[in-house]
């Protein structure tokens, strides 16, 4: 028998790498002949670095770059070992956990940081890049990062604009560089809302970086102002109402724009290169798990994403949580064929519940194989 073990990570417990493990411990102690593929995944949120890493054995590259506030700081991305792919990360340079409480304004943040780490990428010679978006602190639209990779923005008076939220509306002419993005690039983005509206990057997610209603109005209106001036330049029209356009503050829309990119959604592009489908050819039962597995997973969470895959080859899916609060119609609907609580006492303090996480699964997995094999 083949196993394999594919799990994000636990929230505030253990990174997918270690549920892997935990989980594999279980098993093999209760399946000593089996075969254990230890295959950890992200949902292209929080531990995506760290997956992909570790998959596509991504090498750090260290270098100096700028904050959202255009303090120079060190910082990395990641290069695959044979040098073809890059691996950037926004919230490394364009994060908003890189501010404090009172330093965040999306009216002055920018997403020039991430340009830097593009540009040194492109020095490097890489032939394919994969921008991971969210978590940031900026509502730039990704002007930031375009001024760094050689776009210019103009003012009424024809001066070089520096890109920030609050020079948006300021923007009346826009000059492309002379040659196009030269590498495909692949956005994770996990978001469907335009760029502006109702819906969009500054009505939606600006309040939370540190705007306040008067500056919300204003990078709204600057957002519609400069993706109007921007498709016009490219001749690509109604860009700016794809879905995912609003997404980190409008780097959807910069990316595809600037970068010539495809959005993706992240399980989808995280499994594609970690090389999923590979993996799951050799299985014969698939061991899952995640911090809570409940109504929200059937709409789009990793370990669905899981299931459909292993679906296709008839391939049953095993689910390990820290809490269980799917009904059997939302089992169903997941694709799972079973799912287990590792918590044998739910009403433990959740610090108790997170420290006994190891242990846990892997009783849980020794458990559940004891049975199985007496079912069987």
């Amino acid at each position: 028998m083949h196993i394999l073990i594919a799990s994000d990570s636990f929230k505030d417990a253990l990174p997918a790498s270690r549920v892997c493990a935990a989980l594999a411990r279980g098993a093999q102690s209760a399946m000593p002949d089996a075969e254990l593929t230890e295959f950890p995944l992200a949902d292209g949120g929080e531990g995506t670095y760290e997956v992909l890493a570790a998959h596509l054995e991504l090498q750090a590259v260290a270098i100096t770059a700028s904050n959202p506030l255009g303090k120079l700081i060190e910082t990395s991305y990641g290069r695959s070992k044979d040098g073809r792919l890059a691996f950037v990360e926004m919230a490394r340079t364009a994060g908003l956990q890189l501010l404090q409480q009172e330093e965040r304004n999306p009216l002055l943040t920018t997403t020039a940081g991430t340009g830097v780490h593009i540009r040194h990428a492109l020095e490097t010679g890489v032939q394919e890049l994969v921008l991971a978006i969210g978590g940031s602190a900026t509502n730039d639209a990704g002007m930031g990062m375009a001024t760094v990779l050689g776009w210019r923005f103009e003012d009424a008076q024809g001066r070089s604009l520096e890109g920030i939220g609050a020079n948006l509306i300021k923007v009346k002419k826009v000059f492309p560089p002379e040659k196009r993005f030269p590498v495909p690039v692949s956005v994770i983005c996990d978001v469907s809302n335009p760029l502006y509206g109702p819906t969009g990057a500054a009505q939606v997610y600006a309040r939370q970086k540190g705007a306040d209603d008067a500056a919300i109005e204003q990078l709204d209106a600057g957002l519609r102002h400069f993706s109007g001036l921007v498709e016009t330049a490219l001749g690509r029209p109604a860009l700016s109402q794809t879905p995912g356009a609003g997404a980190a503050g409008g780097m959807g829309f910069g990316a595809m724009a600037f970068l010539n990119a495809r959005l993706q959604p992240g399980i989808e592009l995280v499994m594609e290169l970690a090389g999923f489908d590979e993996a799951l050819r050799k299985a014969d039962i698939v061991l899952t798990g995640e911090g809570s597995i409940d109504a929200q997973t059937v709409h789009g969470k990793l370990v669905k994403g899981i299931c459909q895959k292993a679906a296709l080859h008839n391939i049953p899916v095993i689910g390990f949580c820290g809490r269980l609060a799917a009904s059997e119609a939302d089992l169903k609907a997941i694709g799972l064929h079973s799912a287990h609580c590792i918590n044998p006492d739910p009403t433990k303090p959740l610090p108790e519940m997170l420290a006994g996480t190891t242990r846990n699964l892997e009783i849980s997995a020794h458990e559940w194989f004891t049975k199985w094999a007496i079912d069987v």
